[in-house]
């Protein structure tokens, strides 16, 4: 279980994202603020859970947390303005969505980044940023904003893995696994590929 250490008494979000390194498919950020006294022992970083633990907590998230909300940015949303500022968008997004229902957090903590322009998001209210490395496996709302981004996303995989079949998307996600990679070489890329990510793997057919 992660320890506690990052909550204060100030109203405090965790966000982060999922899909950030595929080759296909689109990239999810979820922001969530769960309460002061929230625990389980099988919260951690989504990557070091299994399939079925990530679909437990996602319900009791979503359940118990004080807020909580999911953005999407596209395959082709990210090959127009480029991955990084894709994260922060769909970062934004999903942090504005979760503030609708209680309003601006004191404290948002990040995994890794500060993202930019967020007090505007908020009436310029003056919102504290702190990145932490590898915070899905050192803070609780960090940890809980991994699984309902990549929750969101594995299971949109699922479902293109029926609409493109042989790309191994329900498996693999997304990412370059072997099965992904033959296929795009034999037969190219699909409309959820990211042109951007697959320059170099089309350049050796």
């Amino acid at each position: 279980m992660l320890p506690n250490c990052y909550q204060t008494e100030l109203l405090e979000a965790g966000c982060d994202e999922a899909g950030r390194g595929c080759l296909a498919g689109s990239l999810f950020a979820a922001a969530v603020i769960l309460p002061p006294d929230f625990h389980h022992p099988l919260l951690n970083d989504s990557k070091q859970m299994t399939e079925r633990q990530r679909n437990i907590l996602r319900e009791i998230i979503e359940r118990e947390a004080v807020a909580w909300a999911v953005a999407e940015v596209t395959a082709e949303r990210i090959d127009e303005i480029n991955i990084l500022q894709a994260t922060y968008r769909a970062m934004r997004e999903a942090m504005q969505k979760m503030a609708e229902s209680c309003g601006a957090p004191d404290v948002l903590l990040n995994d890794a980044v500060t993202i930019p322009g967020v007090n505007e998001l908020f009436g310029g209210k003056n919102v504290r940023q702190v990145p932490i490395i590898k915070g899905d496996a050192k803070s609780l709302s960090i940890a809980a904003a991994s699984v309902i981004a990549k929750v969101t996303r594995d299971r949109m995989m699922v479902e293109f893995d029926k609409v493109y079949p042989g790309y191994g998307f329900a498996g693999n996600k997304g990412y370059g696994s072997a099965e992904h990679m033959e296929k795009l070489r034999k037969d190219g890329p699909c409309p959820i590929h990211r042109q951007s990510f697959i320059k170099g793997i089309m350049a050796e057919r």
